[in-house]
């Protein structure tokens, strides 16, 4: 299904990897296109012509919302550099949709017969990767002590109460090289099967993910959303050192306080949309198991308020909590100015609108960025930044995260130019 969709100039493959959650949709879905239904470009007023779209859309909708998407919310630019040039919005209405669930597949099709889509399918010739000497040559934005200079002056912004924590992002980038994006995609996925995977390309852009991290999903007046904040690697290769390693982050003081200060700011933009009393957080400090490492994932609910669409739930929560820190605003100057690369992509979200007005939409992180016409890839790994932070041992927690992708592109070469 996958190899299929990639034959169209436009595609979202959605893949929840076989994780157990009671607030799965389907197993796995892919939607594919020829043109871009609403785009932010050449767009000068992008929230009302949004709306306008949602609200005269009765159909299915893919796409992404870029970190950037918050300088439509905010009054924000950012001046740094940006690699990708992604797009701050960009959607399209589908022409055709496969949905796999546990025992069904599901088509639907404006164009063809599900019966017609299903043969094509599965005939089609999954081709394989031509391998090439040529290295990918990853480089980084910042030295080791340039990061770790930033993260002691952002803890003299936190000490003297400009806020209390920040999510800090640095680039890994390659230039001027020729990837086979889906490929890469594949080895990440094997790697790295996590339930948000996604393989979004947009005509010569894509995202590569791997993310393991629900933003917002909306079932009828019901919106959850589950922030990640506390990691720590994994010894898979002994049981005993694995669990233990498991109970330290289940009982560390500093990856709960994190998570804390992210669920209190979660539960505040709820309330925003929220109908009174109802936000709710279901789950604190959960413990999930991911391939290289644990994860600490809280869950947050509440009952939103009638006649909202997604543009006023974005409006009110948008840029996710996990990926800025708080309080949201000011991080969000600091951020601008500490960081050097435009996010994009990263942090931003990628997921879908159905036929109800219902969502879920991810986290971008563990992430590759890749345009095609430009010939340049690009991740980004962050962590957060609080008083009691180490500035080596940050470094090393973006290097963790960074792992799996960085093993996927050791692994393979760039096809020949």
């Amino acid at each position: 299904m996958l190899s299929w969709a990639n034959q169209f100039n436009i595609c979202c493959f959605l893949d929840n990897n076989n994780y157990s959650s009671s607030y799965n949709s389907f197993e796995c879905i892919a939607a594919v296109a020829e043109k871009i239904s609403f785009t932010s470009d050449h767009n000068s007023n992008v929230l009302d012509s949004f709306s306008n779209f949602i609200e005269t859309n009765s159909d299915w909708v893919f796409g992404h919302f870029s970190y950037d998407f918050k300088n439509y919310i905010f009054p924000f630019q950012s001046k740094n550099f940006d690699g990708i040039k992604a797009p701050e919005v960009s959607l399209f209405i589908p022409d055709i949709v496969v949905q796999i669930n546990e025992k069904n597949v599901t088509i639907n099709s404006k164009k063809k017969s599900p019966t017609e889509i299903f043969k094509s399918i599965c005939e089609i010739e999954i081709g394989e990767h031509l391998s090439s000497s040529e290295k990918i040559n990853i480089q980084s934005r910042f030295s080791k002590s340039e990061y770790c200079n930033n993260i002691n002056q952002l803890k003299n912004h936190i000490q003297q109460g400009d806020c209390y924590e920040i999510n800090f992002c640095q680039e890994f980038f390659a230039e001027n090289i020729e990837i086979n994006a889906l490929k890469i995609y594949q080895e990440l996925n094997c790697i790295s099967p996590n339930p948000f995977s996604t393989f979004y390309k947009f005509k010569n852009i894509y995202l590569l993910g791997a993310s393991p991290e629900r933003f917002i999903k909306k079932v009828g007046n019901k919106i959850i959303s589950q922030p990640i904040k506390g990691t720590i690697k994994r010894d898979v290769d002994n049981i005993e050192e694995d669990a233990l390693l498991k109970l330290q982050l289940q009982h560390s003081e500093k990856e709960k306080s994190e998570n804390v200060m992210i669920v209190d700011l979660v539960r505040n933009d709820l309330s925003k949309i929220a109908k009174r009393n109802s936000v709710t957080v279901d789950e604190l400090f959960g413990i999930y198991t991911f391939p290289q490492v644990y994860q600490m994932i809280s869950t947050v609910s509440a009952t939103i308020k009638e006649k909202l669409n997604v543009v006023d739930i974005l409006k009110a929560l948008f840029p996710m909590g996990s990926m800025t820190g708080a309080p949201k605003y000011k991080v969000m100057q600091l951020i601008e100015h500490y960081e050097k690369a435009k996010r994009g992509l990263y942090s931003g979200t990628i997921g879908y609108i159905n036929p109800d007005n219902d969502f879920d939409f991810n986290v971008v992180i563990r992430s590759i960025a890749y345009n095609k016409e430009k010939k340049y890839l690009s991740y980004q790994v962050g962590s957060a930044i609080t008083n009691k932070s180490i500035a080596e041992v940050e470094y090393e927690e973006c290097l963790l995260k960074a792992k799996a992708i960085e093993n996927v592109l050791k692994k393979i070469n760039a096809p020949p130019k």
